[in-house]
């Protein structure tokens, strides 16, 4: 298992070729958490930073769990850490980056958000009365793309349907 997070680890060092107006800083603290992420089930490695108004960043891994419904992602470690901060309503962006422990042999796939972290993202939106640019890359940063949450999920529920 060490060995395999050393593997991310080391591809995390790796210099990737991205979209210059990609955030470099808050995808180099979502390649670190990936680096940490605990994924002994499915050897998939999820790192996630978000950035608020102000500068901060805030980081997150996915966790797996033995009981496979008790995984955690890292969107939601991420989004956590700014709410516990008392920062979820300054959320501006987030990078998300992941992919197979072992490396692939296929095309480089960016990581997008589950149905799950969309939601969850959306709400930090809705609470703070802006949308949040969302960017999600592969391991390596060879697939990339951004999108703003309102466009990843489309119509979401949210505090407003609840008035």
């Amino acid at each position: 298992m060490a060995r395999a997070i050393g593997k991310v680890a080391k591809r995390a060092r790796v210099s990737a070729v991205l979209d210059r107006k990609l955030p470099a800083q808050l995808y180099a603290k979502a390649r670190e958490a990936a680096a940490n992420a605990y994924a002994p089930y499915s050897g998939f490695a999820v790192g996630a930073a978000v950035e608020t108004s102000d500068g901060r960043i805030f980081a997150g891994a996915n966790m797996e769990n033995a009981s496979y419904g008790l995984t955690m992602c890292a969107e939601i470690g991420a989004l956590q850490a700014a709410s516990s901060a008392g920062a979820l309503k300054k959320i501006r962006r987030m990078v998300i980056v992941g992919g197979p422990i072992a490396g692939t042999t296929g095309p480089p796939q960016a990581a997008a958000p589950c149905g799950r972290c969309r939601q969850l993202i959306a709400e930090a939106a809705a609470v703070g009365n802006h949308d949040i640019e969302v960017w999600f890359a592969d391991l390596d940063g060879r697939a990339v793309q951004r999108r703003p949450i309102s466009e990843l999920l489309p119509d979401a529920f949210g505090p407003a349907n609840l008035a």
